[in-house]
């Protein structure tokens, strides 16, 4: 007999938790016991509940310094602003990348389908006629999926089942132990990359540009697995296909920090047409808030902060790198390589890069927080041009003086990979 299983999340259950944690918040200072009487039930029962006060201002969690260990940290939070290679050649060795499911998933059923139809309806439901005559139970991880539509298809049992489940956007997997096929919207996999520390630190720039941000990396095997849709997998196999037929990447050096200013001013940047040659600034752009400018290697990160060292106090932020393949948005996050007490740890650079002729690189850089986007460039440099973001209000973040603003310093360079099968010892 065949069965149709459909498994509900318990939304109002969640949403009841939360309303719970949001009332019992860490940083309240209210220590005396909350009760809630005369509470109406959907059956017009009252009832009182006693909510336990937080004995101490601060939840139980992980512990900050726990917290604090981040593996990339030694590749990606070190910056060398004295050498800066403009193009960089780095090998790696020579093995292919690969992708693979981590969950089982056993050989499907052999027989032929003729003439299968279905008309407007949930995937699931066009599924469970589809396995009704080989009486496979079917579990729907995470309906209701998309209505579909198909018409006399055609084929062995596999190729039907990838065509509907591919339509909306479904992974599946079978299980021969119990006899069923699972569905879902996500699914785990790893992703097997070639021995480059650079190489992983680009792939995991893409998928936090992608928005998965739950991943476990291993550097001593260089995998890294992670839970995606089936959109992000084929993002994720098309850059691979890219990347095999033009192995350039664009690496981005990042530098944040705050000026705290003298005056309610601010700095005066019309000074740095005075203070350095003609030339020195190629473009300003202006964003929604900001302004990007491209500079020479004339105005380096130590002669930036010079100059605005005259209008108020230096305070760094945050220094790192991320890479980007050709045409893929990556992403930086500002409080990896900082403090999380800074009001800039949730800020974010997301770039996009493309390499054109004559050593130009073509790049789209947003700045967003967990809040939304604060502001996007369009720009094109040469190489050996940098990026300069100024005019940023540092009260975006958090309460700060008036006139005080937040810095981003970016230099581009190219990152050539080139195979190899000679041992190699990683750097970056």
């Amino acid at each position: 007999m065949n069965r149709f299983k459909l498994t509900h999340k318990k939304s109002w259950f969640m949403a009841f938790v939360l309303a719970v944690m949001t009332a019992c918040s860490p940083y309240s200072a209210d220590d005396e016991e909350t009760i809630i009487t005369h509470t109406q039930t959907l059956s017009g029962n009252a009832e009182n509940f006693t909510v336990l006060p937080q004995q101490s201002p601060y939840m139980l969690r992980t512990l900050h310094r726990a917290n604090d260990l981040d593996l990339e940290t030694p590749l990606r939070c070190n910056v060398n602003w004295k050498t800066q290679e403009m193009v960089q050649i780095l090998p790696h060795n020579n093995v292919s990348f690969r992708i693979e499911r981590n969950d089982v998933n056993d050989p499907l059923p052999e027989f032929e389908v003729r003439n299968f139809s279905f008309d407007n309806l949930p995937a699931e439901q066009a599924l469970l006629k589809l396995t009704k005559e080989a009486d496979v139970i079917l579990v729907a991880k995470d309906a209701p999926y998309p209505t579909l539509y198909g018409k006399d298809l055609n084929g062995s049992f596999k190729e039907v089942l990838d065509t509907i489940s591919r339509s909306a956007d479904l992974f599946y997997r079978y299980d021969a132990k119990a006899n069923s096929i699972i569905l879902s919207r996500r699914a785990s996999f790893t992703l097997y990359a070639p021995s480059s520390r650079t190489l992983m630190l680009g792939f995991l720039d893409v998928l936090r540009g992608a928005g998965i941000t739950d991943m476990v990396t291993n550097w001593r095997d260089y995998t890294i697995s992670f839970e995606a849709n089936l959109e992000t997998i084929d993002k994720i196999n098309s850059l691979i296909y890219d990347f095999e037929n033009n192995p350039t990447m664009v690496m981005y050096d990042v530098s944040v920090f705050r000026v705290i200013a003298n005056e309610p001013c601010g700095i005066v940047w019309n000074d740095l047409l005075k203070d350095f040659k003609f030339g020195s600034i190629a473009t300003a752009q202006t964003g929604v808030i900001g302004r990007i400018l491209t500079v020479t290697n004339d105005i380096s990160i130590e002669q930036l902060q010079k100059f605005v060292s005259k209008y108020g106090s230096v305070q760094e932020i945050s220094e790192g790198r991320f890479v980007v393949p050709t045409r893929w948005f990556s992403r930086f996050d500002v409080g990896r390589c900082g403090k999380v007490d800074n009001m800039e740890y949730p800020l974010s650079v997301l770039a996009k890069a493309g390499i054109e002729k004559n050593n130009r690189i073509y790049s789209e850089i947003a700045l967003d927080t967990t809040e939304g986007e604060i502001t996007k460039f369009k720009v094109r440099n040469r190489l050996g041009e940098n990026f300069l973001i100024i005019g940023l209000p540092s009260e975006i973040f958090g309460p700060a003086k008036e006139g005080t603003e937040t810095i981003v310093f970016i230099v581009p360079r190219l990152v050539r990979m080139l195979k190899t099968d000679e041992k190699i010892k990683n750097k970056i």
